[in-house]
């Protein structure tokens, strides 16, 4: 039996609103690089098979629908969170704080936000948080798959300059082979060094 994934956004629209955007990050649980958040509006009447929560499809179904959804979409809009972003604020405000950079960019003009999770910041736009709506929102989970493509895409080429730490792989989750890389190289510039990294030595990068 098939979940219907627009039932939130459907009643949203029937109540008049017109540009409902959800909201999700990813990368909070990782060692290193920046958080990124996705916003994503779709028209009334859209719907698109096998949305879901990004981490349960699999990369080549991912970037298929990420094609889908960018043709779509009313609106869409991807934003990163910094490393000094994450010192300064945590990650947890970090992340939130992105997910706000989508909901202000020019040409958004959201009227109603749907946000992955249980926490946000006070917003003057009505807006409701739903814990996994990854897999309940068609535009959360649109927005979960457009963030984690993009992030995985900026782990990949980090790689390249540092292939001990897997990241093709991990794309910076704390894995055995990512944490024994720390122990053995140390950290590099893209990691959170506010985070339990489990070493203190410096990253040789020349």
């Amino acid at each position: 039996m098939s979940f219907n994934r627009t039932e939130i956004e459907e009643k949203l629209w029937g109540e008049g609103f017109k540009r409902v955007m959800g909201l999700d990050e990813v990368g909070r649980g990782c060692l290193c690089g920046p958080v990124v958040a996705a916003g994503v509006i779709f028209e009334k009447g859209i719907t698109i098979e096998g949305i879901r929560d990004s981490k349960s499809i699999n990369e080549k179904n991912r970037l298929e629908l990420e094609e889908e959804i960018k043709e779509k979409a009313l609106y869409y809009v991807i934003k990163e969170g910094s490393l000094k972003e994450i010192y300064d604020l945590n990650i947890l405000w970090a992340s939130i704080n992105t997910m706000q950079k989508c909901v202000e960019e020019e040409g958004a003009d959201p009227d109603f936000l749907l946000i992955d999770g249980n926490k946000y910041t006070a917003s003057l736009i009505p807006h409701v948080c739903i814990i996994k709506g990854d897999d309940k929102s068609l535009s959360i989970g649109a927005a979960s798959i457009l963030a984690k493509n993009y992030r995985d895409r900026y782990m990949k080429r980090l790689d390249e300059k540092f292939p001990e730490f897997g990241w093709k792989s991990n794309v910076g989750y704390p894995t055995a082979h990512h944490k024994n890389a720390l122990k053995k190289f140390g950290y590099t510039p893209h990691h959170r060094l506010g985070f339990n990294l489990g070493t203190k030595k410096i990253y040789k990068t020349s």
